[in-house]
């Protein structure tokens, strides 16, 4: 007999904003083309048989016989926004199909066109696991599985008409509270999460929201510092129940609900993020935005951080990171080039001699940089002009070299990602199982990788058995107690190449292989991060 669920409406997209001018991202952390509706958002349905909602690449067939998120499994709700407040969607497939329901409640999923049978309204389960039913509009029933088939005859939902969550988005996220128009980041004393700070910048605004296949599909956060946020505002070492989250949306907002039914909001004067109300203002709505890469850069010449702490000059003159010597890499699509911008929103422009200042408080083609990657893993910047920064004795930073020599090379530390999550076409990086070092890429979950800073921009990985990766031609595992070095390199926004020190690229293979392959960059794998 299945038992009646009481339904919420109300829930909507969630829709993710590249931070500050970073460009509008979808909830894979890719740039939304043309093409594509603003608004939309990649998820993964998972039916209570925890098995994902599938799309296969030939016939058009459609099932819930999947047991991971891959591209199949990967599904876009696209909001139909003639009723706003009604929470209702298309479903498209990775095969650009729209989910729909026909007259004799049959589930298809090979239109191209929004026909009327193709628009689902969404509602979340009142049992407190944030479940959602999917109601097709034109035939009033819900979205359900049954065996190797889908159906839609169901009156009211039961177990197998809801549906589990799985954001697609990239996990490492900024969190914005809609009431307070903060973001989030770690206290000074490392054990709480404040939300007040005016834009996001560093390591310390940077969070993991991880989803739990095993804990019912919840969320926990966890923060840079490799700790998880409990419902009472500690950070704690391990996750435990009090750490675990439902999502739940709300006028297209994020709301996380603990184990006792209250919400996750600022409290106090501090705006110390922990549990406390039993109902959803605008104090308990989050956005996820996605975080652009943030980086640190050592001149070769003299081993001093570049910095604009003197001002509007660019200089390599610190000896330590800190807001000034961070900046973020703003991606240009059309030319392939990067803008790259301070805390006090200024761009390094390009200016009148050669010199590199950060001046500009707009975008221009002077402001734009191309990152030529050298073997010795570091990076030389090219200006508008065509030709190469580099450091002059003084540490003043000018763009007139036609060549690269030591001069214009610098070091790269990708600073907010002390924590990585690596994920390529085959899946997410992680352990081959729960007993083994061995690490492969094509896993349904992600393993955090901590990042450890070295000298030259070399860094070590460590997995969460605090030991380091071991590298080797035929696959990679976290069993060393020697840390081995590798560099990374920035080729998109949300992609980077990871090489070793031996001038060899980390790539994946079909098969879920992770391991060491030769040093041509054609055949190097970009990894998601």
């Amino acid at each position: 007999m299945i038992k009646r669920t009481y339904l919420r409406r109300g829930v909507n997209w969630l829709k993710m904003n590249g931070h500050a001018n970073g460009g509008e991202l979808n909830g894979c952390g890719d740039i939304i083309t043309q093409n594509q509706q603003k608004g939309c958002w990649t998820i993964g349905l998972i039916n209570s048989k925890f098995r994902y909602l599938t799309a296969e690449t030939f016939g058009f067939k459609i099932n819930a016989n999947g047991s991971s998120l891959k591209k199949k499994q990967i599904w876009t709700l696209e909001p139909d926004n003639s009723n706003v407040g009604d929470s209702l969607i298309y479903i498209r497939s990775h095969l650009e199909k729209y989910l729909a329901v026909d007259s004799f409640g049959n589930v298809t999923c090979e239109s191209e066109e929004k026909d009327p049978g193709c628009k689902f309204q969404i509602s979340v389960a009142e049992d407190g696991t944030g479940r959602w039913a999917l109601r097709n509009v034109v035939r009033g029933y819900f979205l359900g599985a049954s065996s190797d088939k889908l159906i839609c005859t169901a009156k009211v939902p039961g177990d197998a008409e809801l549906w589990y969550v799985h954001l697609a988005a990239r996990p490492q996220v900024n969190i914005r509270s809609v009431g307070r128009k903060r973001f989030a980041h770690l206290s000074e004393n490392l054990d709480e999460i404040y939300v007040d700070a005016n834009i996001p910048w560093g390591e310390d605004t940077l969070f993991t929201l991880e989803f739990r296949p095993d804990e019912n599909g919840k969320y926990a956060i966890h923060t840079c510092n490799n700790k998880y946020l409990s419902m009472g505002g500690k950070l704690v070492e391990t996750c435990s129940k009090d750490c675990l989250f439902t999502a739940e949306y709300h006028s297209g907002q994020l709301a996380l609900r603990d184990r006792n039914g209250q919400y996750l909001s600022p409290i106090g004067s501090k705006a110390v993020l922990k549990t406390r109300s039993n109902t959803v203002t605008k104090d308990e709505l989050f956005s996820l935005e996605d975080s652009l890469p943030q980086a640190s850069f050592v001149a070769a010449l003299n081993a001093r951080f570049v910095s604009v702490k003197q001002g509007v000059d660019v200089t390599a003159n610190q000896e330590e990171i800190s807001d000034h010597e961070t900046f973020q890499l703003e991606f240009d699509w059309t030319t392939k080039r990067w803008y790259i911008r301070t805390m006090q929103d200024r761009y390094w422009t390009l200016e009148t001699g050669g010199g590199i200042q950060a001046s500009g408080d707009k975008r221009s083609s002077n402001a734009l940089f191309g990152l030529t990657w050298q073997s010795d893993g570091s990076v030389a910047f090219r200006a508008n002009n065509g030709r190469y920064v580099i450091t002059k004795r003084s540490g003043h930073l000018y763009a007139t070299s036609d060549t690269i020599d030591e001069t214009c090379k610098y070091y790269f530390y990708l600073v907010n990602r002390p924590i990585l999550v690596l994920k390529c076409e085959q899946g997410f990086v992680g352990y081959k199982s729960a007993s083994s070092p061995k690490l492969e890429c094509n896993k349904a979950t992600y393993e955090t990788i901590q990042v450890e800073r070295g000298d030259k921009g070399v860094v070590y990985f460590k997995g969460q058995n605090n030991k380091y990766w071991h590298a080797d031609s035929e696959c990679i595992t976290a069993d060393s107690d020697t840390p081995e070095g590798f560099y990374l390199e920035l080729r998109e926004p949300t992609r980077l190449c990871i090489k070793t020190i031996n001038g060899n690229y980390l790539v994946a293979s079909k098969n879920g292989c992770f391991r060491i392959g030769d040093s041509n960059i054609e055949s190097a794998t970009q990894w998601e991060y």
